[in-house]
């Protein structure tokens, strides 16, 4: 199949992880791939979408900014996806067998109504429950965006979610869905552990100095909740039997996104609160863990924008994985850590109640631990836990096992692409003579309306 992938912005982070991974799962397997989008910054997105691995073609960011004033982000992803949408017709009329639409679903009516294409509609959240209503004006502003966005989805061919907690989170926010969405879970390179370019300098400072690593990998965006780390670490530095140990906290990180920005600073100021000290690190270079040696005395340290080695290196030297953000989709990062044979510490909510096993449910055989967001010192309970007894290591070196087994046998890439491969040869193109043209003119409108909109209030 000739299979077009279209995305709004390929940098990284997890949905676009996974639009990488089942892009060349698809084509490893002899189909043809191509992956629009409307904005890649070839210096900060993965490694597949600047070596040539994937054809990636970039187009929508030229009329339209990703926001106007720090505000109207949706106004602006949409009128970018249409425009990238309008250039994929004009340049590659009939060109592809199937679409597979990620995130914004806005696009769909016209690729239904110009084209004989098969179109899949892969979900991570419905972006009506993300937004902000604080107001009864937003509520007013929201109305129809959150109208569009549903009818729209329901105009794909086939609907697929990242999880089965993602799937009922649709049922309920899209009542008038007329089918069931499958479920694709997201994967992980099974062989990347035992083939990584990673830094033996990077691994050696930690264990040289003795220090015991909690590992926090995430963009620094609010949602994702890192102050619970960073005061469940504190918990655990007010112990009296506190030993010596370091949390690090890397991830994605972009100058050009105000709340990077202004969340980094704020974590900061946290640390400070708390009585931790804490060194900031831009743009490691895996050839010297120089930078890391700022201060003996650094409890925290701040890794924003962590290549592929030097986040390998961290995996391999941390002792636990502590993924703070509640109702995470999905959660690619546990996995990854799974992989490292690192345990995981996460929300009981969302995603990892799929892919982490905690010992209530698992007593001989678990992963890591489920506990609620809520609860700080519940947290630090389970750091302790990774500098206690021989007894307790060696527990956890077994649930490092399980996390691992678990991930090579329902996580691989091939097996998502196999999934996907499967799902697109079952697709029936359904009927578009009065639907496609009416949710059609229903876009038609819906941009007009934005354009009246930013044109009267901005």
């Amino acid at each position: 199949m000739k299979i077009a992938f279209i995305h709004p912005d390929l940098g990284i982070g997890g949905a676009e992880r996974l639009v990488v991974d089942a892009a060349v799962g698809l084509q490893d397997r002899g189909h043809e791939v191509t992956v629009f989008t409307s904005r890649c910054d070839r210096n900060h997105c993965f490694e597949e979408c600047r070596d040539g691995t994937l054809r990636v073609v970039v187009e929508g960011y030229q009329l339209v900014p990703a926001n106007i004033g720090g505000r109207f982000a949706i106004v602006c992803a949409i009128l970018r996806q249409l425009h990238l949408t309008l250039y994929l017709l004009r340049h590659y009329p009939n060109a592809f067998d199937c679409f597979v639409v990620d995130q914004l679903s806005f696009c769909v009516p016209l690729l239904r109504a110009f084209t004989s294409a098969k179109t899949l509609f892969y979900g991570h959240f419905p972006d009506q429950l993300l937004a902000s209503r604080s107001s009864a004006l937003r509520r007013l502003y929201r109305l129809p965006f959150d109208w569009a966005e549903e009818a729209t989805t329901r105009q794909a061919d086939v609907l697929v979610v990242n999880s089965k907690f993602t799937r009922g989170v649709f049922a309920r926010a899209f009542p008038r869905l007329a089918k069931t969405p499958e479920v694709v879970y997201p994967c992980v390179d099974v062989t990347a552990a035992d083939a990584a370019d990673y830094s033996t300098e990077v691994v050696n400072y930690f264990r040289e100095k003795d220090k015991r690593v909690v590992l926090s990998i995430n963009r620094f965006e609010r949602k994702k909740d890192i102050d619970l780390a960073v005061k469940a670490f504190a918990g655990l530095k007010r112990r009296p039997d506190f030993p010596k140990a370091m949390l690090v906290v890397a991830g994605g990180y972009d100058t050009a996104v105000r709340e990077n920005v202004e969340y980094l600073k704020e974590l900061h100021a946290l640390c400070d609160r708390l009585g931790l000290s804490h060194a900031t690190c831009f743009n490691v270079d895996t050839a010297s863990p120089a930078p890391f040696g700022t201060r003996a005395s650094t409890a925290v340290l701040f890794l924003p924008s962590v290549s592929t080695p030097v986040k390998a290196s961290l995996l391999m030297a941390a002792s636990l994985l502590a993924y703070t953000p509640t109702n995470e989709h999905f959660g690619i990062v546990p996995l990854e850590a799974m992989l490292y044979r690192v345990p995981v510490l996460a929300t009981n909510t969302g995603g990892p109640l799929e892919t982490v096993r905690d010992p209530k449910d698992y007593p001989q055989r678990h992963s890591g631990w489920l506990r609620p967001a809520a609860d700080v010192d519940a947290w630090t309970d389970v750091m302790a836990r990774v500098f206690g007894t021989r007894a307790q290591a060696a527990q956890l070196a077994a649930a490092g096992d399980v996390g691992r087994d678990t991930v090579i046998q329902n996580f691989s890439k091939e097996s998502m692409a196999e999934r996907f491969e499967k799902i697109l040869d079952a697709a029936e193109r359904g009927p578009d003579l009065d639907s496609g043209l009416y949710m059609l003119a229903g876009s038609l409108v819906l941009v007009a309306a934005i354009l009246v909109y930013i044109v009267w209030f901005v």
